[in-house]
């Protein structure tokens, strides 16, 4: 498969792109906002396309023109307003899913937020972060796209250990970004995850073995 990834320049985004780029299986596509961003992805041999969030759903289906499979793992990140999560996490996303609809792509998977489906289970602090996830997740589940939705838990810069806890409603935990990239990798081509959504955190089962069994 050629899988175009939305928010590839993203610290998730960029350790995804490797491990596809260098399989045997797949191929990347790296969506970027700014063409600096390039040369990481060119050195490793990997192709991009500038497009944003912010820009038209036609634009992101031309984007994704000729690939079959999106990641979302894009994010206004921490330090923006609300007003950036709203026009990224959520009409970003949305967008990109309309966009997959319109470009006829139907594999999609979402990087989403651990209990992003649960509303008693959402963190104060960060709320309107949380009501962004949920609702872009419940439009994706709605869209007939083929999805799976993974929802990792509080994101850490530690060395990925390859062992996860992947199940639904899971109490909050933390997860490397490089095991987050993995399992993202991991649920590209298993039938088992379509139309799937599951909490993601560090546990004690390999990526493999865990995504058999969810």
């Amino acid at each position: 498969m050629k899988i175009l990834i939305v928010g590839a320049n993203g610290q998730i985004g960029k350790q995804l792109a490797k491990l596809i780029n260098d399989s045997s299986e797949h191929t990347v596509r790296a969506m970027i906002r700014k063409a600096e961003q390039a040369e990481y992805f060119e050195k490793m041999g990997a192709e991009t396309v500038l497009a944003s969030l912010e820009g038209t759903v036609d634009e992101l289906a031309e984007a994704a023109k000729g690939c079959d499979a999106i990641v979302f793992t894009a994010g206004s990140g921490g330090h923006t307003g609300y007003d950036k999560t709203l026009l990224i996490d959520l009409d970003g996303a949305v967008k990109t899913i309309e966009a997959a609809q319109k470009a006829g792509i139907d594999r999609f998977v979402m990087v989403s937020a651990i209990q992003a489906n649960n509303r008693e289970k959402w963190s104060d602090a960060i709320k309107p972060y949380f009501v962004a996830k949920h609702y872009a997740d419940r439009l994706l589940e709605s869209s007939g796209l083929n999805y799976t939705i993974v929802r990792p838990g509080g994101l850490t810069d530690d060395p990925g250990t390859g062992k996860i806890q992947a199940a639904d409603n899971l109490e909050r935990g933390f997860i490397p970004r490089a095991d987050v990239a993995k399992t993202v990798y991991a649920v590209l081509d298993k039938a088992n995850a379509y139309k799937r959504s599951f909490d993601l955190i560090s546990g004690e089962e390999d990526v493999e073995a865990a995504i058999k069994n969810i």
